[in-house]
């Protein structure tokens, strides 16, 4: 069977501006550092006698928790002490009761850690009045992103959608929970909409939904330390860490890569003259 117009490609609605932005919440608009998860998960993991580093808790995050217990249990070192502590490998069981232990960790200290990062209310702000709807999406389980949004509210940062793992069979680096938004938003093609994280996963999300991706460097993981912590480092420590998050999110594949969400606009303005040419 002949195609009837072979110079069309399957996709033929283009966009000429950007319709929405999904945002990711812990590093990119909310705790500094993205210090939640990290601490959590490590004493998730002391619960059990497996000591766990900064380094191995951040490798994955961006991650439903699940999933992400699950890829630090796989890890070569972890998977070695817990078998050496237990005699045996860890299974999908000892994924899910580490994940049981985290649950009520996170939720009992994230209202701690809700805190916005400076500029982000002005930057979403800012991003409506250019006709721009805001989503999100996250790594966190819905109960901990209901609390996120119930308390970034009081703040003046109100997402017009709010989806989480448990609302997608399939979380990050898939982009159902992208989709997901799109609906709730009605907005389409995905060319319009622009995914803003500080993890290669919010990145892998963006690329696999087909939008337009921007890094957040220093206010996310790749910095791994709260504001005043970040604040303290000698000058040429700050820049480093910034260098090495950046360095991270652009081999992810970002488009472009912003030190927060606050410098957002320069970049909406160059994704906009892209689409209109």
């Amino acid at each position: 069977m002949n195609r009837l117009n072979p110079d069309l490609p399957p996709c033929t609605v283009r966009a000429h501006q950007l319709k929405a932005l999904v945002l990711d919440w812990a590093g990119t608009t909310v705790d500094f550092g993205s210090v939640a998860p990290a601490r959590t998960l490590q004493q998730a993991f002391a619960h059990f006698g497996i000591p766990v580093t900064d380094a191995e808790v951040r490798r994955d995050m961006g991650l439903a928790k699940r999933d992400h217990i699950g890829r630090i249990l796989s890890a070569p070192r972890v998977r070695e002490a817990w078998c050496g502590l237990r005699g045996v490998l860890p299974t999908p069981n000892d994924v899910d009761a580490v994940y049981e232990v985290f649950i009520p960790l996170q939720l009992s200290c994230l209202a701690e850690y809700s805190t916005l990062i400076p500029g982000v209310a002005a930057a979403v702000d800012r991003a409506r009045q250019r006709g721009l709807k805001i989503g999100s999406t996250t790594g966190y389980t819905r109960a901990m992103l209901d609390l996120l949004v119930e308390n970034s509210a009081k703040a003046g940062f109100r997402p017009d959608c709010n989806v989480s793992p448990d609302d997608v069979e399939s979380a990050r680096p898939a982009p159902f929970m992208l989709y997901e938004n799109a609906v709730r938003l009605q907005v389409f093609p995905l060319g319009a909409v622009a995914k803003i994280g500080d993890t290669p996963a919010d990145i892998q999300e963006g690329l696999n939904a087909g939008a337009w991706t921007i890094g957040v460097a220093a206010t996310g993981n790749g910095i791994g330390l709260s504001q005043p912590e970040f604040r303290a480092l000698p000058p040429t420590d700050q820049r480093s860490r910034v260098a090495a998050a950046r360095a991270q999110l652009e081999q992810a594949g970002a488009h472009y890569v912003i030190d927060t969400l606050a410098d957002v606009d320069a970049v909406l303005d160059e994704i906009d003259a892209q689409l209109a040419a």
